[in-house]
């Protein structure tokens, strides 16, 4: 009986374990549904401190409980920083990050030091499958020669596939089993395994023709949000020069029954995915001789938006008399989109660096994040700051980065001396500035 054929019983009969490798804000969700449905998973990071808080029925990502964590122990899962237990699993899913170095360009390195850690621990009849966002051509042209060089040969004796994470942090209505799954094989038979795998754990299958195409697939579906807020951002700058309420417009516009999809404007893109994705495509892309413009002057755009909201804040303060420089600012919401506690590429951070070069006080207040958290390119030894009548009174400027549910509103507008709204949450009034 080939390896493969074994590796299909195993996954059909629900023995397959499965081992998921980077226990972020995609892969312990993964982990966890996988639990759910029954199948032993073993979660690899190497972070020391993720492992050792799991294992312990713990939680670091403020929508997961820990009742989630424990039913996952109760299941068998594991977490573990200890690369040489990919002998155990049936099933490796990579979920690491796949940022961009200081030049904007792919990194990569994220994918090719798990693959490279794991692969002496590798064997014959094994599923890998790559879920970590990426240009097209990364599943056959990183991974697949590696594997082959460790006598592993795609839809021959192990399977590969590429299968975007679809995670929307904060989405009530949308978990991990509720997405639909892209997912693209390297040969058909890869394709046939990956599916049967995550059909136990997904409701919904979509297989597409390639891992080439599952690639794109997921960067178009970035690159749409990516283009359609940077032309609501930009609509948002020419409304402001009229004295145009662009919120308005845009609601007026949504009632169209047809042709017409709004988009919000706010201070930035945040998030792992729309600030980051469209560049691995015009990375890309100019291998093939291809200049995406549309793409890059989107981008273009949405990375202007903080400098926009700081020339706002200048602004508004220069009115009432004082100078960026020495004012005390407090920004509202760390996080990239509201109700979430997850901080990855959010323009209030980048709004807060800006401010302080400029000589600013900087201070934050999010619900969801009560402690500044550690970054590659920024630092602020900063906690929440609590909000009362007094507090806000203390600051010469508040900025609302991040519309959080939990803020109080009314309070907000009655004692801030001055805010700069960046997500259309107020109607005009004396001390509220629009940005």
């Amino acid at each position: 009986m080939s390896t493969l054929h074994v590796l299909r019983n195993r996954i059909a009969q629900k023995s397959a374990v499965v081992g998921i490798y980077g226990l972020g804000y995609v892969g312990l969700p993964l982990a966890l549904r996988f639990s759910e449905v029954g199948l032993k998973v073993v979660g690899f990071d190497i972070d020391t401190s993720k492992a050792a808080l799991l294992n312990s029925g713990q939680s670091y990502i403020e929508r997961i409980t820990p009742d989630r964590i424990q039913h996952a122990l109760d299941q068998g899962f594991e977490a573990t920083t200890d690369f040489a237990r990919t002998s155990e699993v049936n099933a490796l899913i990579i979920c690491v990050p796949t940022p961009l170095n200081r030049h904007r360009e792919p990194d990569l390195s994220f994918i090719v030091n798990t693959v490279e850690a794991a692969l002496p621990h590798t064997h014959p009849g094994q599923l890998v499958s790559l879920e970590s966002t990426t240009w097209p051509g990364t599943t056959d042209e990183v991974l697949a020669p590696r594997l082959r060089a460790h006598g592993l040969e795609p839809g021959v004796n192990c399977a590969l596939v590429f299968s975007p994470e679809r995670e929307d942090p904060g989405n009530p209505h949308y978990g991990t089993k509720d997405i639909p799954k892209i997912i693209g094989g390297t040969t058909a038979r890869c394709l046939e395994l990956g599916t049967a795998l995550y059909q136990h754990a997904i409701q919904t299958m979509v297989p597409v023709s390639s891992t080439r195409a599952a690639e794109m697939t997921k960067l178009l579906e970035n690159i749409h949000r990516s283009v359609n807020i940077g032309l609501v951002n930009e609509m948002k700058i020419v409304a402001d020069k009229m004295g145009i309420n662009i919120h308005e417009v845009i609601d007026a516009a949504a009632t169209k029954p047809f042709g017409f999809v709004p988009y919000k404007p706010g201070p930035g893109l945040g998030g792992h995915c729309i600030p980051i994705d469209p560049y691995y495509l015009t990375w890309k892309a100019r291998e093939y001789g291809v200049n995406t413009r549309f793409i890059e002057l989107a981008g273009e755009i949405n990375h202007h938006m903080p400098h926009w909201v700081v020339g706002k804040v200048a602004d508004a303060l220069n009115e009432r008399g004082k100078a960026v420089k020495g004012s005390r600012i407090l920004v509202l919401g760390l996080a990239y989109k509201k109700n979430i506690d997850d901080t990855r590429e959010s323009p209030a951070v980048e709004i807060m660096d800006l401010l302080q070069a400029r000589g600013a006080h900087i201070g934050y207040s999010d619900p969801h994040v009560p402690v500044f958290p550690r970054k590659r390119d920024y630092h602020f030894d900063l906690e929440s700051v609590p909000l009362s009548a007094q507090t806000l009174a203390s600051y010469d400027c508040v900025i609302l980065a991040t519309d959080h549910d939990g803020f109080d509103y009314a309070l907000l507008k009655s004692h801030a001396q001055l805010i700069v709204d960046t997500r259309g949450r107020w109607t005009s009034a004396p001390n509220i500035v629009s940005a």
